[in-house]
């Protein structure tokens, strides 16, 4: 990302994502597009597909936390993802996503992770209890409709999908905004199966 406007309210800010390169990233690609086609101008997209699984406010200790989430992949085995729907968030958000099945891998990995997270001070951002949290990949940000035009939009758009794409990723990655610039590092998941 290099957008300005979009970088600034992320300075500071990190993120533990799953960036899909096969079949899941081609449907958020195909349907991304379908609904950019379909949906006013005025809406707004993130530039590539991801799963985000934590965002933290660590400005000053991006290393120490860097390290931190190296230890949790190190024992995390890889993860499968499955659109099941496109969805929406609603109001206030107003977010379409590809909604994921909440598979025992994606359960296991957050909860590791909240494990893992739990014995540090490190600030977290967004944070939801794992029965709150909805696996997803933002597809299109509708902020700028209106509520109606959100609810008829979200009506007309939000399905099952089937088949439903999969994959199973191997990588997380590490991201960090600093000084209105984007910083990416790959982390290989490299714990055995069970």
């Amino acid at each position: 990302m290099t957008d300005p406007a979009l970088l600034e309210p992320l300075n500071g800010q990190q993120y533990l994502v799953l960036r899909p390169a096969g079949r899941v990233a081609e449907f958020y690609e195909s349907e991304q597009a379908r609904l950019k086609s379909r949906l006013p101008t005025s809406i707004s997209h993130p530039h590539t597909g991801h799963v985000t699984l934590r965002g933290f406010y660590e400005p000053t200790r991006v290393r120490e936390l860097r390290d931190a989430i190296a230890a949790w992949a190190a024992r995390q085995t890889p993860i499968e993802v499955q659109v099941e729907a496109v969805d929406g968030f609603p109001t206030p958000f107003q977010i379409f996503i590809a909604r994921l099945n909440r598979n025992t891998a994606l359960i296991e990995a957050y909860a590791g992770l909240t494990a893992a997270l739990d014995v540090t001070d490190f600030q977290r951002i967004g944070e939801l209890p794992l029965e709150q949290w909805v696996f997803h990949v933002s597809l299109i940000y509708c902020g700028a409709l209106s509520n109606s035009d959100w609810e008829a939009a979200h009506e007309k758009h939000a399905r099952d999908v089937r088949p439903r794409p999969s994959e199973v990723l191997t990588e997380a990655e590490f991201v960090w905004y600093e000084n209105g610039t984007e910083h990416a590092e790959t982390i290989t998941l490299s714990g055995n199966s069970r």
